[in-house]
This record gives C-alpha cells, sequence and structure tokens, in this order.
C-alpha cells in the first residue's frame, strides 16, 4: 500500500453557518451551528486514507476530551496515531462561519498544536523508502522545516500546503517539494500580484512543482517552465472547508501510489470538487472508488 506521513495540526471545528459573512465589527445573527472534527493535518491525513494510503499521522493534541475525540476518529480512518503526542495545553480549535455559497472565514487557536517541536516532526521512527510526506503552516516553522529535510533524508517527496499563507524559509524552498497554496495564498506568500509571476519565483528557489487551486475553476500545475490548466467540475457547493486538505491529501496519496503529478492533480482536483458537496472539512471527503468513479465520467 502506498505510504504517506502527514505531519501537521488536529482542531475541533465550531462551525456557524449565516445569511453572510460578517465585516469588521459586525454581528451576523440566526446562523445554524455544528462542531466537526478538523485541523489541516488531520483533513490531508483521513482524505489521503480515504483515497486509499497507508498514513501515519504525528502532530499534538490536549490531554482533553477533544483530544481523545480527535484521535479515536484519526484511528477509526484506518490511521496510524501512534506519532500523535499528548501536550499539556488544549486541543486546538477552529471557529469557521460559512456563508450561503459555501464561503468561508476562519480563526484558529492553535493550542497543543503550537507545541509540535523538530524532535517530533524528524520522521525518526519512519523506515528509509519511497511515500510522500504532507505538511502544513498550522504547526511551527521548525517542525515543518525538520519534516521537510527529514523527508528528503529517508527518500520522500515532500508535499507543503503553505496555509495560513507565510513566507516560506528558504530550507523548505530548496528542498524540491510540492506547493499546494490556493491563488489568494501564493500571492499572499510571494508578494507577487500576478499567479504566473508568483509560481515562478517558487520554481526558481526550488520547489519542484507549484499546483495552484482555484476553487470552482480547477487548478494550475506549474511544473518547470510548463503550466498545465487542470479543470473543475461543476458542483452544488455546500461548504469550502476541507476543500484544499482534501486536494492535498489526495495528491499525496496518488504520488504515493506512483501517479505521475499531472494525473495525481486532476484525482485532487476531482476530489476537492466533491467534497464541498457536504458541510464540514471531512463529512464530502470522497473514497479512492469514488475519485476513480468520477474521473470516469
Amino acid at each position: 500500500m502506498s505510504r504517506v506521513v502527514v505531519v501537521g495540526s488536529i482542531n475541533i471545528d465550531l462551525v456557524v453557518a449565516a445569511g453572510h459573512l460578517p465585516r469588521p465589527g459586525e454581528t451576523v445573527v440566526g446562523g445554524t451551528f455544528a462542531r466537526h472534527l478538523g485541523g489541516k493535518g488531520a483533513n490531508q491525513a483521513v482524505a489521503a486514507a480515504r483515497a486509499g494510503a497507508s498514513v501515519l499521522m504525528i502532530g499534538a493534541v490536549g490531554s482533553d476530551a477533544d483530544g481523545d475525540e480527535s484521535v479515536a476518529a484519526l484511528r477509526a480512518e484506518g490511521i496510524d496515531v501512534s506519532g500523535i503526542r499528548r501536550v499539556q495545553a488544549p486541543t486546538g480549535v477552529a471557529i469557521i462561519a460559512v456563508a450561503p455559497d459555501g464561503e468561508n472565514q476562519i480563526v484558529v487557536a492553535s493550542g497543543a498544536n503550537s507545541l509540535l517541536s523538530a524532535d517530533d516532526a524528524s520522521l525518526t521512527n519512519v523506515p528509509v523508502g519511497p511515500g510522500v510526506m504532507i505538511t502544513c503552516l498550522e504547526v511551527p516553522t521548525a517542525a515543518v522545516v525538520a519534516a521537510v529535510v527529514a523527508a528528503a533524508r529517508i527518500g520522500m517527496q515532500a508535499v507543503v500546503n503553505p496555509a495560513p499563507a507565510r513566507a516560506l524559509p528558504p530550507e523548505v524552498l530548496a528542498s524540491g517539494a510540492i506547493l499546494t497554496p490556493s491563488a489568494e495564498e501564493l500571492l499572499a506568500m510571494t508578494g507577487t500580484h500576478d499567479i504566473d509571476a508568483g509560481v515562478s519565483s517558487l520554481i526558481a528557489a526550488g520547489a519542484r512543482a507549484v499546483v495552484v487551486t482555484l476553487g470552482a475553476d480547477g487548478a494550475l500545475l506549474a511544473h518547470d517552465t510548463r503550466r498545465t490548466s487542470i479543470p473543475g467540475r461543476e458542483v452544488a457547493v455546500i461548504d469550502t472547508t476541507g476543500a484544499g486538505d482534501t486536494f492535498s491529501g489526495v495528491l499525496a496519496a496518488w504520488l504515493a501510489n506512483g501517479h505521475e503529478l499531472g494525473d495525481a492533480a486532476a484525482a485532487a482536483t476531482c476530489a476537492a470538487g466533491l467534497s464541498v458537496t457536504r458541510a464540514g472539512a471531512r463529512d464530502g471527503m470522497p473514497s479512492r472508488s469514488a475519485i476513480a468513479e468520477a474521473l470516469r465520467a
């Protein structure tokens, strides 16, 4: 089975569906509330596992009921949770507002995620050999750098989801990682005003490839000087929360299974489209068979 290691965040999502997203200083009344399991890292692990990968999750949760629930849910997905450390801090929480068109606003209290260390992320107990390591920026930069460096050392391809957006350290860019930003994240992290200029700067700095997610418009794959557009699919959007995590997780699973980057990006785009048709970050994440069926359609 294809091997994926996820170094990332584990959160509880508190979601309010509102008539519109609040403007600064505005209170929006009348929404409905739901509680979901989340965290970019944990979501990516679930997406990869459902897409058929053998997944190890490395992260941190509190010694609280939220931590118990989060770990149990990942274990129920068939994910190896031996890399999750219990710490003396609350399990991370995300507060999410969702508009009728599925767009969202997210505020995160990192909690235990902020205590994930470089030692935790060093992949010490991961055997040498092929596979894919995914990480994101909801954990400390030192852990991200350690994970990317360790992945190169043991022969795994690194996939870095640069979200929430911030400039990446040179060590990450020079590592030959595949980056999976949204268009907004790409422009924010590169300081550019043009997608092509942004991806060109990241590839010049050492990224193996950049796959920019474009929502309903699909994705743009940038590899060397080549640019490939991957079309999106028309779907009834309910909630976009977790679509980017679905994309990164499925991309990693497809790559780990030996698929070429273009095929993996197409599968990831398809899966992300399927994921937004249900509320919550994970509820719409498709199985490998559902992705394969949608790709044939």
